[in-house]
């Protein structure tokens, strides 16, 4: 049976619960008399044991089935839990996240070997005991082996085998002929094996992922139907080694015994090339060149292959199909309207015309909120991921932090969602190093010992803003000019020049870092410029507030939707743009005696505010064709908490908008955020007002 379809399905589920199953450890850790959650753990454990288990993906399988053991003590009291089985949790933990990882990529477990993550948890399963557990990491790369694996299964070459070996002799002979190895193999399932028909399966797939089985003793079908008792031999055609083969069944559980039996070429004539033959042995040379062709891919790094979903709860794609129906309905009605236009010139037919537009416009914003609805997914889904990131940097750094997080649950688009893990986990790292001071300096200054890092996420108009603070030191604006001056990032004068905003910037230049010394986690230059320019690719912003000895504050604004908005349409000369309404305050008229310039911008007294004047014109290097207006039309932009008036020539009015690229060639232009089509067939640019001010 072909199991890749369902490999998808595996992959989504398999990642919910290990997102759950890290979320109660963190529990766990900090409270190891809490065993409320402590069934849900060995419920995940169960449930991913019996889906690796049917999948054929044995290490899974196995780790989670030494889990279920060790949970099981604890769950019946038997076992205490301490800090010695939390860590090998988790070190579990990461084991079978990077085995789910590496089965999206590349559709195979890889090379992570976690025998000794086993070992361990067979030896507390055994004893009821931690000591003589470690907790240190002892994972490592698969190599050739060169003896087979004996901790599961007892391995032989002696036994008695049932299958009949006379009719096959040319076949035998004609294998050695093509490199091709034969094998007799006896397999013994543990006497406690309740589901024998499917690890038979599992022994099947594994096997023929390398080669052929052309025999089996009892019948294949008897096997299904479990019509056997605990062993079942097989025929098998592999070009494998027989240490490999050992390995590779060893690796699957509840198996008692494998005996491995190769044998000996046959010394008799050649017979005749039967057809059957011939297509068996090509068929062990086809597995022969797909397995090279797989680690020819592994090697050279697969793009992946699972593709990218989303998951919808049902009510949502019910409004959806309820707004097709509607859809179709106003259709057929304008289809009925036009046929009698054609027909008269009643003012009556115009009227339902008009009305059948005005409903049609209506179930188009509808169905365009309830696709949008359908693509949003909560940040919880990279949010989870960071208390544990912040549990291990903080211990590998000696500090003692604790990570507050609120908004899980704003939306943002699936896209916005897959790019935005990245830059989060390079501010969090830098908030941990650089920002929040020792135990001992926080002494000093007067802190608390534990230092905080806030993780915030929450709607503002059609942005969502998150928010990365700590309450460490803060970016001290001198030493990042001395060191641009020293790195020659910028010259002394340029550096005098820059007011305190535009210094802190500087740590988005690429290479940039104030860290003399490099450490694992920073301070080689590689992460806000990263930052940065991963966050600009989705059309999105990111600033510092920071304040010497309180600590710092990185806002990131994402678009909510990379698809459809609102703007808000105005000319410039003959030239249309587009203003997205979510960055829109108001719109209003300013006297032209009113503005006046400080420090070389044009500024306005509006509602006992100082509000910065900006012509787009001037931003936009268009000509004036008139002169200045007594007068002027301003529309007042948002970000954040900081305001700014845009001048332009004349408003049309708001309108929905599909956002367009620009292009590779024309990325990075200030100001312009893309274009769209409008309804005549020309391009109007959309003007993005974060870049403004």
């Amino acid at each position: 049976m072909d199991m890749s379809q369902y490999l998808e399905i595996f992959i989504d589920e398999s990642k919910e619960h290990l997102q759950t199953m890290n979320e109660i450890l963190l529990i766990l850790e900090g409270d190891v008399e809490n065993l409320s959650h402590l069934g849900e753990i060995f419920r995940i454990a169960h449930t991913l044991k019996g889906m690796s288990g049917t999948m054929g993906f044995t290490k899974v399988a196995d780790l989670t089935h030494k889990m279920e053991n060790v949970l099981d003590l604890v769950r019946n009291g038997v076992l205490k839990v301490d800090s010695t089985i939390v860590d090998i949790l988790f070190e579990c933990f990461d084991a079978l996240e990077e085995y789910i990882e590496n089965l999206e990529k590349t559709g195979k477990e890889g090379d992570l070997d976690s025998s000794e993550l086993v070992k361990k948890l067979g030896i507390i399963a055994e004893s009821k005991s931690t000591a003589g557990a470690t907790t240190k990491k002892n994972f490592i790369k698969k190599e050739e082996p060169t003896q087979p694996l004996t901790d599961k299964a007892t391995v032989t070459d002696e036994g008695e085998f049932h299958i009949p070996l006379n009719d096959i002799d040319s076949l035998i002979k004609k294998a050695f002929e093509m490199g091709v190895k034969p094998y007799l193999i006896k397999i013994t399932l543990d006497n406690g094996c309740m589901l024998k028909a499917a690890r038979a399966f599992i022994v099947f797939n594994t096997l023929e992922r390398f080669g052929e089985i052309l025999k089996s003793y009892p019948l294949a079908e008897e096997i299904e139907d479990e019509r056997f008792d605990e062993s079942f031999e097989l025929l098998y055609f592999s070009k494998l080694d027989e240490s490999y083969v050992h390995t590779e069944l060893n690796r699957i559980s509840e198996l008692s015994s494998v005996i491995v039996k190769p044998l000996a070429e046959v010394e008799t004539e050649v017979e005749e090339k039967k057809e059957d033959v011939e297509v068996d042995l090509e068929r062990v040379e086809v597995k022969e060149s797909e397995l090279k062709a797989k680690e020819d891919n592994q090697n050279k790094g697969d793009k992946g292959k699972t593709s990218k979903t989303v998951r919808v709860e049902i009510g949502r794609l019910d409004n959806l199909m309820n707004l097709v129906s509607e859809l179709i309905i106003i259709k057929t009605r304008l289809e009925d309207l036009d046929t009698k236009n054609t027909k008269s010139n009643d003012q009556g037919n115009k009227n339902n015309m008009n009305e059948a537009i005005e409903y049609l416009e209506r179930i188009t914003t509808s169905l365009h909120d309830a696709v949008m609805k359908v693509r949003m997914v909560p940040v919880e889904r990279t949010f989870n991921r960071f208390p544990r990131l912040v549990r291990d940097l903080s211990r590998e750094l000696g500090k003692n932090i604790k990570l507050f997080m609120s908004g899980e649950e704003t939306e943002v688009d699936r896209t916005v969602i897959d790019e935005i893990g990245d830059p989060l986990i390079h501010l969090i790292r830098n908030s941990l190093d650089h920002g929040i001071e020792s135990p001992a300096e926080r002494e000093k200054l007067g802190k608390e010992e534990t230092g905080f890092v806030a993780l915030r996420a929450y709607p503002d108009g059609n942005t969502v803003v998150i928010e990365v603070e700590d309450d460490g030191k803060g970016i001290n604006p001198e030493v990042i000019k001395r060191k641009a001056i020293e790195k020659n990032v910028v010259t002394k004068e340029e550096a005098d020049a820059m007011s305190e905003k535009e210094l802190i910037n500087l740590l988005f230049r690429a290479g940039f870092s104030t860290v003399d010394k490099v450490t694992d986690i920073s301070g080689r230059g590689v992460g806000l410029d990263v930052v940065k320019s991963k966050i600009e690719a989705i059309n999105g912003t990111v600033e510092v507030i920071s304040s010497m000895g309180q600590g710092s504050k990185f806002v990131i604004r994402l678009p909510l939707t990379l698809a459809i908005i609102q703007a808000l349409m105005v000319n410039l000369n003959e030239e249309k743009f587009a203003i997205p309404l979510n960055n829109i305050k108001e719109i209003t008229t300013i006297e032209t005696s009113n503005i006046t310039m400080v420090q070389d911008q044009e500024v306005v007294l509006y509602r006992n505010k100082t509000l910065p004047i900006i012509r787009m014109k001037d931003v936009l290097d268009i000509e004036y064709d008139h002169e200045e207006l007594d007068e002027l039309i301003v529309v007042i932009v948002k970000k954040g908490d900081v305001e700014a008036g845009l001048v332009v020539d004349s408003l049309i009015g708001q309108q929905e908008i599909v956002i367009k690229s620009l292009g590779k060639y024309l990325t990075g232009i200030k100001a312009i955020a893309g274009a769209t089509i409008l309804g005549n067939g020309s391009v109007a640019l959309i003007v993005d007002p974060n870049q403004l001010f």
